[in-house]
């Protein structure tokens, strides 16, 4: 590693000046499992790592009428143990507990998996496809316009993340082609169902781990789920290869025929 200096604050105004005078060069940290292998590796250089982990007010897990709220820096093993959110939004927790390996999920947090925006990480495509909002320390923001492409959010400079609300939906699901070793989506479809009074209405259908710009909507499949919810109305539905990245895990024919599969497979275990 590179050395820099660590700081640990103990409140949000603190850590949100910190990562201020810190400038450009200045990291904000969470569960720590993307900076601390990148400092490891010397591929990143910050003149100061700002952790979160003190600020015991960005954890927990509420449930606000029709919305689960959950705050940045709990753990991706507390949200897939929460009664609060296996009751109203079953498909979440179960995204959570497919997450790494137990280590990853006991340190890993939901503010930190999508302030990274990994193209292959799980949360991202529970964000876009339940309509979330994400709350930071400046303003609110909406799911579609969060996500920006590769390791790339709409967060600016001396944003930190507070809490994601996800709208509780009438059916959801999420199914993954998990890489065997990393346990990273290959490819991750989540597909949700919201009634005229959820947000909007409709199908939102979000697929992770092949976009060439990271997460993205099925807009066809979300179409055609929308006048008939079921795994025969999406049959030789996904998008071109043209679209979708590949390498040495996955060709981008082999990623555009999974979606369907795992599309097919998330609208039956939705119901």
């Amino acid at each position: 590693m590179y050395d820099f200096q660590y700081h640990r604050p103990a409140s949000l105004a603190d850590a949100a000046k910190l990562l201020q005078s810190a400038g450009d060069d200045g990291k904000l940290m969470a569960g720590g499992q993307t900076l601390i292998p990148t400092l490891k590796q010397r591929l990143a250089q910050p003149s100061a790592v700002i952790d979160l982990g003190g600020i015991k007010d960005l954890a927990g897990i509420k449930v606000d009428g029709n919305a689960v709220m959950i705050g940045a820096l709990t753990t991706h093993s507390t949200v897939a143990s929460s009664k609060d959110v296996a009751g109203k939004i079953k498909a979440l927790a179960q995204l959570a507990e497919g997450i790494g390996d137990r280590q990853v999920r006991h340190c890993g947090t939901i503010g930190g998996s999508i302030a990274n925006n990994d193209p292959a990480a799980d949360y991202p495509a529970a964000v876009l496809a339940l309509n979330a909002t994400i709350t930071t320390n400046q303003r609110k923001i909406a799911a579609d316009e969060f996500f920006k492409g590769l390791f790339e959010t709409a967060l600016k400079p001396g944003e930190i993340i507070t809490s994601v609300s996800f709208p509780v939906p009438e059916k959801a699901a999420y199914v993954k082609f998990p890489n065997p070793a990393s346990r990273y989506a290959i490819v991750g479809v989540f597909v949700a169902r919201f009634g005229s009074g959820g947000t909007g209405g409709g199908v939102r259908v979000a697929v992770t781990g092949a976009g060439q710009g990271g997460v993205f909507r099925a807009h066809k499949i979300e179409e055609a789920l929308s006048k008939n919810f079921s795994a025969k109305a999406i049959e030789g539905l996904h998008p071109p290869a043209s679209s979708l990245n590949g390498d040495i895990h996955a060709s981008a024919e082999y990623r555009s025929h999974l979606i369907g599969v795992m599309a097919k497979r998330a609208v039956a275990a939705a119901g």
